[in-house]
């Protein structure tokens, strides 16, 4: 069994795969430490672990997996990944965004694929059929334009959106308005990068993940692929082929 570890801005995200890269059963942390790691390693039969994080790792985390797995993967921009990474520069691309791509790419093999995760940042990334990484961009997410809203102006409000709200098209006062402006944007933004892949790519598919995807699928009446755990997904299969 693989234990995959994907620490986030804000939260981290735990996975266990069985042999045949099925998931078995996942977690979310809002404080990881060797203890869970620990408790995990008392209650499943895991062999293998790997862990990325955006930030610094913990190192009791790190020595508790080192000491526990039969292999410790750290991933960094130096670990070798089933596509071809072409971004000029890999030792500042986040892990994340690399995992997402293997992961769409294990889902999806030989498809041309923009990757959307909808996280405290939104990125989007392109991997081709042929399985390369061709680079993406990052913008703001949800949480950080209402966020900048209310910091950069003097008399709009810090609104927080609810993820079964119903968005209007325009808002008939400043909450909805800001609420509107901001979900309705983010969704016109993935809706501009659809339509502008269509126009220069026979056939391409997308895949939305991130805690905030429902935000965006709840708003988006175009065909998208919704995947939970594309990041840990593609951190599995990194495991399985530096493992191999």
């Amino acid at each position: 069994m693989n234990l995959c570890i994907d620490q986030g801005n804000s939260r981290t995200k735990v996975a266990l795969f069985g042999e045949d890269g099925r998931l078995v059963k996942s977690f979310v942390y809002r404080v990881f430490h060797s203890g869970e790691v620990e408790r995990l390693y008392a209650l499943y039969p895991v062999d293998n672990s790997i862990i990325s994080s955006v930030g610094n790792m913990e190192p009791a985390v790190i020595n508790a997996l080192h000491r526990l797995s039969k292999r410790c993967l750290l991933f960094d921009h130096h670990t070798p990944v089933p596509v071809h990474n072409g971004y000029d520069t890999p030792h500042t691309l986040g892990q994340d965004r690399l995992a997402a791509a293997v992961g769409a790419a294990v889902l999806y093999p030989q498809e041309n694929l923009l990757i959307v995760d909808a996280g405290s940042a939104i990125t989007y990334d392109f991997v081709d059929a042929d399985g390369n990484y061709l680079g993406g961009n990052i913008a703001p997410g949800i949480k950080m334009r209402l966020t900048v809203l209310r910091q950069m102006t003097k008399k709009l409000p810090l609104v927080e959106v609810e993820e079964s709200q119903l968005i209007p098209l325009f808002g008939r006062n400043t909450n909805d308005a800001i609420a509107a402006g901001v979900v309705r944007g983010i969704v016109f933004e993935v809706k501009g990068y659809m339509r502008t892949l269509a126009e220069r790519t026979a056939h391409f598919r997308t895949v939305l993940t991130g805690g905030n995807a429902p935000f965006i699928l709840n708003n988006l009446k175009q065909e998208v692929h919704y995947e939970k755990h594309l990041v840990l997904i593609g951190l599995n299969r990194i495991l399985d082929y530096n493992a191999g």
